[in-house]
């Protein structure tokens, strides 16, 4: 099971750190990601990490301003968002992967959060 925190409202050019809880039977051996849904879109990839933490990759619209990582002992991966864009508005998933290897397609996913908003003022 895996649940998501730290959505909020802010202001463009602010900050905020999504957390995902998993529990540790699930966690310790998948890749993590990061999705969104934005209004009207369709859901986007957004951020994965591997299993160890040792590889990340990110969509273009948020790489330099996204970074995910995860803490195994813990159980949670993050995703700390900054210089936040009206358009990063939208409902933000975690998931775990089949695979161990960080990886973009939703489909590779087969776990997923409850989701957590992000809403971006102009």
């Amino acid at each position: 099971q895996l649940q998501a925190s730290g959505g909020g409202l802010v202001q463009a050019g602010g900050s905020l750190r999504l957390s995902c809880a998993a529990s540790g039977r699930m966690f310790t051996n998948n890749a993590m990601g990061w999705f969104r849904r934005a209004p009207g879109k369709e859901r986007e990839f957004v951020a994965a990490i591997n299993w160890n933490g040792g590889n990340t990759m990110y969509a273009d619209s948020v790489q330099g301003r996204f970074t995910i990582s995860r803490n195994n002992a813990k159980s949670t991966v993050s995703l700390q968002m900054n210089s936040l864009k009206p358009e990063d508005t939208a409902v933000y998933y975690c998931a775990a992967s089949r695979h161990v290897y960080a990886n973009r397609p939703s489909a590779n996913y087969n776990h997923w959060g409850q989701g957590t908003q992000v809403t971006v003022s102009s």
